[in-house]
């Protein structure tokens, strides 16, 4: 492979400009503008002064004038790599692309926003002083960056009591912005808050409407979702929180004594949505003012972008990330049940999956002819007594009355009651709209019906909302309609069915076992089967943390809610990074990577096995859940890892046959793959996944101790279903000059019939450390995965 940087060109503006004035004259009209990002590929020096007047004169020289170029310029990209995002047409952005100078030229695009409980359960308690979050005392050095939706700084949970001064490398500001003072709002826990709209602005051609939104023009976070994920992440140690009683404890992040910096990308509207041009400003900046960890949980739409697809800001700002050392942590995305639907697959970030951990809220429902069934729920209102109890039946001739056809205009015969209604959907919407419908109608409370999975929703914690299996919604069902034949037969008397709803518990710990969320987004990678993806698992159903208080005028509550999502798992895992980071500060985003991968559970706390919530549920398999369910202290001491660094992403990239100038215009050098001999499976990851075994493979990898200097590991191959697996040298020993050992990995089909993806793994063991890596290995040349 060759590198060399790019090397700017002479271009005159006039003849620039007049070529794209009769672009525009051969089109027969000035077409609209949209927002494009620009790349030039790294930057050549370190004056930023300079840097911005080139931007604005390669601008002008398309433009046609300063003052156009002034008026175009949305964002000048300075520190991670040289740029600008800029309001360009199509033809304009046609004739950016060809100049010489130029890397690529990105269009934006929208992406989405994708405790108490379970830092214990991580094994991460208070008054246990050997874990690695008290042997860890340099974590207030760290910086992590959540690239989210804004942050409440009053919250009680960004306190910084404890904290000393601001580390002096720290280079961040504090943007000041609508109801957001930067002198009151920071601190030396929050020592960072920027905010990005331009280019969600520049998409939508007018101002974002906050009030319509219920959002802030500034750092301030409007829907909840960013003070969340810090609060998982860093926030500090704050007891006595929960949500109206449930759930109640010590709220705290995985690193409570690191700095934040939330870099505000994300934007209560649809749900969330956030612009490349501002996600990749926020890149630009964070690696600039000294970011450590950059926690993103958000994720592109299905289907994915390839790793140099010119559309896909995480994948790109993440490359420049990594490459200066910081360790970038995403969300897997919420598409699961179904296979290749992970997000964020990139080789160099961390990809996370959701768990369950063992905490339920069980709720008690009476039935009127003394039947007891218990569901899941928030509710934390008063136990009113019997009610009645409806459920919408209508003719054979008509379709049957789901939980989603509670919104209809005729809705009378609900007023008053307890409706019980099935749904085939598992996620909150399933649960929030029919019973906002059925509370705006007059109605009592919800009875939910459906699969059954860990996670359960909330309709506010005064409106009985409880979730129930098809098994025990079929039970309410048959007492409903019992009732009615025998008042109807043999009574004189109008007796309805009717139900009593207690407050929800709080139930911890055994018998309770952790599973894959259902609603957690699964492998193969579609883009690339053989780098396995997700790569690790973390809590992410019903995580209690803080967000905005029900009074957005108020600056002195703290209030604590509970979310699901891949996007409350990534932040555990941006928590423990930080540990790590500053455990051992030498280790490169690849060498964290894989301790966190190698080290992780595949079984529950109690040793029960890992299952994963489906259609139907099975054993969790490392497409559900990669290495396994993050073991945060036994990462810390890892033993070996599975170091990787820049030539080695090149490599992957040219394994997975990019062409030289997509690799160029993501690197921001010119690079050529010619020659390039090596395989896609050789790339060093601690996971294994070879897609289309036809005969045998011999995989290479090499691993480095981290662990006592003079070391012994042998191996230990649990083949998957249908090969043999055979490992040389089998036994790998380290001293003082020998720190570093590779070896090869034999696979070889039993048969060529196909079968499917089977499971396995390969340890390395000294007696003290398991350093495992997951394998999955598909015998045959399908092109599908069951």
């Amino acid at each position: 492979m060759r590198s060399v940087p790019f090397e700017p060109k002479k271009y005159t503006p006039a003849s620039v400009f007049t070529l794209v004035l009769l672009l525009i004259l051969h089109e027969g009209a000035v077409a609209k503008t949209k927002v494009y990002v620009v790349h030039l590929g790294r930057r050549q020096h370190e004056d930023l002064d300079l840097l911005t007047r080139t931007h604005h004169e390669l601008l002008t020289s398309v433009l046609g004038s300063d003052e156009a170029s002034e008026d175009s310029m949305i964002y000048s990209y300075k520190h991670g790599f040289s740029g600008f995002a800029a309001k360009l047409t199509e033809t304009q952005a046609k004739v950016m692309s060809e100049l010489p100078a130029v890397a690529s030229v990105i269009p934006n695009y929208l992406y989405k926003l994708q405790t108490t409980r379970s830092w214990d359960y991580l094994g991460f308690a208070l008054d246990f002083p050997t874990d690695v979050l008290h042997e860890s005392t340099l974590a207030h050095n760290l910086t992590i960056g959540l690239f989210d939706g804004g942050i409440w700084p009053e919250s009680e949970v960004f306190n910084d009591k404890g904290l000393g001064p601001i580390p002096s490398r720290w280079k961040g500001t504090c943007d000041p912005g609508e109801f957001f003072d930067p002198v009151r709002a920071c601190n030396r826990k929050l020592i960072g808050a920027r905010h990005y709209v331009k280019g969600l602005e520049a998409e939508y051609v007018k101002p974002l409407n906050t009030s319509g939104h219920g959002e802030y023009l500034s750092p301030r976070d409007g829907s909840g979702h960013g003070t969340h994920a810090s609060t998982i992440a860093g926030g500090s140690i704050t007891p006595g929180a929960s949500f109206h009683g449930l759930g109640f404890g010590t709220v705290r992040g995985g690193a409570p004594s690191a700095r934040l910096a939330m870099y505000k990308v994300c934007w209560n509207v649809l749900g969330g949505v956030c612009a490349t041009a501002d996600v990749l400003k926020a890149f630009d900046d964070a690696i600039q003012d000294g970011v450590d960890v950059i926690s993103l949980s958000l994720a592109p739409e299905i289907p994915s972008f390839s790793d140099v697809d010119k559309r896909s800001p995480i994948l790109f700002g993440s490359f420049h990330a990594v490459l200066e050392g910081i360790v970038v942590v995403c969300a897997g995305g919420n598409d699961g049940p179904s296979s290749q639907t992970v997000q964020n697959a990139a080789p160099w970030v961390i990809t996370v999956a959701a768990s369950s951990m063992d905490r339920s809220f069980p709720t008690t429902i009476s039935l009127g002819n003394n039947q007891t069934i218990m569901g899941q729920g928030h509710y934390t209102g008063k136990d009113v007594g019997f009610l009645s109890l409806v459920y919408p039946e209508v003719s054979d001739l008509n379709e049957p009355r789901y939980c989603s056809s509670l919104s209809e205009s005729d809705v009378s015969w609900l007023v008053g009651k307890v409706v019980l209604c099935f749904t085939s959907e598992s996620g909150v919407d399933a649960i929030t709209y029919p019973g906002s419908s059925v509370k705006e109608a007059g109605g009592l409370g919800l009875i939910v019906a459906k699969r059954p999975t860990a996670s359960s929703y909330s309709c506010g914690n005064s409106f009985p909302c409880v979730q129930v299996s098809y098994e025990f919604g079929f039970q309410i069902l048959s007492y409903i309609r019992s009732t009615r034949f025998t008042d109807y037969f043999y009574s004189s008397k109008s007796i309805d069915p009717c139900i009593r709803i207690s407050p929800s518990q709080t139930r911890v710990g055994k018998p309770l076992p952790a599973n894959v969320a259902y609603f957690s987004s699964r492998g193969p990678n579609s883009i690339a089967p053989a780098i396995l993806k997700p790569d690790i698992a973390a809590p992410g159903v019903k995580i209690l943390a803080a967000v905005p208080p029900d009074e957005k005028s108020s600056t002195t509550n703290t209030s604590f809610r509970f979310l699901s999502g891949t996007s409350m798992a990534t932040p555990h895992i941006s928590g423990i990074v930080a540990l790590l980071k500053s455990l051992h500060p030498e280790w490169s985003p690849a060498a964290i990577k894989s301790a966190v991968i190698t080290t992780a559970r595949t079984t529950g706390l109690y040793g029960e096995p890992l299952y994963a919530e489906g259609d139907p549920m099975k054993l969790a398999d490392p497409f559900d859940f990669g290495g396994g369910i993050v073991d945060p202290n036994r990462a810390a001491d890892p033993g070996l890892v599975y170091d990787m660094g820049e030539s080695d992403y090149i490599d992957y990239l040219c394994a997975m046959s990019y062409n030289d100038s997509s690799i160029s215009r993501l690197r921001g050098h010119r690079t050529s793959c010619l020659g390039y001999p090596g395989s896609i499976l050789d790339i060093n990851l601690p996971s294994i996944s070879i897609p289309h075994l036809e005969g045998s493979a011999t995989l290479r990898r090499t691993v480095t101790n981290v662990g006592p200097i003079n070391s012994t590991y042998n191996a230990v191959v649990q083949s998957p279903p249908g090969v043999t697996t055979s490992v040389e040298p089998d036994t790998l020993t380290f001293n003082a000059e020998i720190k570093e050992i590779s070896f090869r990995l034999m696979v070889s089909a039993v048969s060529q019939v196909y079968t499917g993806y089977g499971f396995g793994s390969l340890t390395w063991t000294d007696g003290v450390h398991s350093v495992r890596s997951p394998i999955a290995v598909q015998v045959g040349g399908e092109e599908f995965y069951d």
